[in-house]
């Protein structure tokens, strides 16, 4: 059986990447802290923002310079997984 990612795709990388930059923290350590009941449960409301794994911050020499998305995994752990390689990957890259 062949599975395709869904046409939600490309958008829901965008809106994690998006997330990690503008709260300067990976995706995945937001889901705990913005569950139900929990005090900042509220950023999962947030116009563009994307509250799952996937979206990881990209740092060169000490600064946040960007971030990856990555959307359409069997879920966010492997979403999360796949961005990390793609960092690592061009790492050297990045380092100044």
């Amino acid at each position: 059986m062949i599975v395709f990612a869904g046409p939600h795709t490309p958008a829901t990388a965008v809106g994690k990447a998006w997330t990690a930059v503008s709260f300067r923290t990976n995706t995945t350590d937001l889901v705990g802290v913005t569950q139900p009941g929990m005090p900042q449960a509220g950023l999962r409301d947030l116009p563009g923002a994307i509250v799952l794994g996937g979206g990881v911050m990209v740092e060169a020499g000490g600064s946040l310079v960007g971030a990856i998305g990555v959307s359409g995994g069997p879920g966010g752990e492997a979403d999360d997984a796949c961005a990390k390689a793609g960092i690592a990957a061009i790492q050297d890259k990045l380092d100044f």
